[in-house]
């Protein structure tokens, strides 16, 4: 659990830079189809902008599936520069240092160190940087009175999920800076899945970039381990994909090397997992392809922990595993439409 502590707010929102947006209260209501669309993406949009241009610490706890999760956050800006610090406080120490795109993740107990590339798509929060054009198809906003988040003045903001392929959200949002405070992902019926929230938080603190670049230096007596990510296509490799559930896109597609424990990606492992990434402008779908293995694969399988549905499964050769926050029905269209070309 604690390895996830930062998931929902990874998959939560926005890509772009906006200026606050004016809200009457009744945009959502009175507005047509293209005005709700403005609405949600704008909205979303003023959330990453403050994830990415505000210096803020805090700590957070994820609450899933009865399981509780803390982690304490930085996030520096320096000009263009980013800086972030997550250190995790429950379970196994696990510390992730980020210097823009390079990610530096460190278990301390272990002595082992993953230094690896990462794009847009697993920074905090990152979303509508795939599907921001279409997400208004797909969920629609509205505001309910404001809220205090720790100690904070906040927007609310439900996200409605328009059809069962996606799950709905509650967003509080800091009303000075935008600044996502707690994220609630919901079920069709409205049950809360998944809580996510900063428990204290100080925004607009003092840029300190050489915690990160310091901690990121030092590596003596770790094992250091670096992923090899190769850009690929289904098709090169020899698979073939229908129509998946609506409104999702296919984002990324990527060949890793994994080492014998199945988690980590090493130069040189002889394990090779292809990863297809799907977007809908608000969560994504992970499609995972590796050839069969008896003594590494079990039975088929659906686990689900709080939002979080895996599904996986044997097809011929192939040993098939489908992650994402959305419900179990999605997940099997994606298993569904996989077909190995002859």
């Amino acid at each position: 659990m604690a390895s996830r502590a930062t998931s929902a707010f990874v998959l939560i929102c926005a890509g772009l830079a906006f200026a606050p947006i004016a809200w009457g209260g009744e945009a959502a209501k009175d507005g047509g189809p293209a005005a709700q669309a403005r609405d949600v993406r704008g909205w979303l949009m003023r959330i990453h902008d403050a994830a990415s241009r505000r210096n803020f610490q805090g700590t957070f706890v994820v609450s899933s599936g009865g399981n509780v999760a803390s982690a304490r956050m930085s996030h520096f800006c320096d000009g263009a520069n980013q800086y972030e610090r997550i250190e995790s406080l429950d379970g196994k120490a696990r510390n992730v240092f980020r210097h823009n795109d390079v990610v530096h993740t460190v278990w301390p107990a272990s002595r082992v160190a993953v230094v690896e590339q990462r794009d847009l798509l697993t920074s905090f929060p990152a979303l509508l940087q795939a599907g921001a054009d279409t997400v208004g198809d797909w969920y629609e906003l509205r505001q309910q009175d404001d809220e205090r988040v720790a100690g904070h003045a906040a927007n609310v903001l439900v996200v409605r999920a328009k059809d069962a392929h996606r799950y709905g959200y509650r967003l509080w949002s800091d009303k000075a800076s935008g600044l996502l405070l707690r994220a609630d992902v919901l079920s069709a019926r409205g049950d809360v899945l998944e809580t996510s929230a900063f428990s204290d938080i100080s925004i607009g603190v003092r840029s300190q970039p050489d915690s990160v670049l310091q901690a990121m230096k030092k590596l003596d007596g770790y094992r250091v381990l670096r992923p090899v990510l190769s850009p690929t296509t289904l098709e090169a490799e020899g698979w073939a994909i229908r129509q998946v559930a609506p409104g999702f896109r296919q984002v990324r597609c990527v060949n890793r090397e994994m080492d014998s424990a199945g988690d980590v990606a090493v130069t040189g492992g002889a394990h090779r997992v292809l990863q297809a990434i799907y977007a809908d402008g608000m969560t994504y779908v992970s499609v995972f392809i590796e050839p069969y293995k008896d003594n590494h694969h079990g039975r088929p399988m659906h686990a689900v922990m709080g939002a979080t549905q895996t599904l996986s499964m044997r097809q011929g050769d192939w040993w098939i595993t489908v992650i994402g926050d959305v419900p179990a029905a999605t997940l099997q269209l994606f298993a569904g439409a996989l077909e190995r070309k002859k």
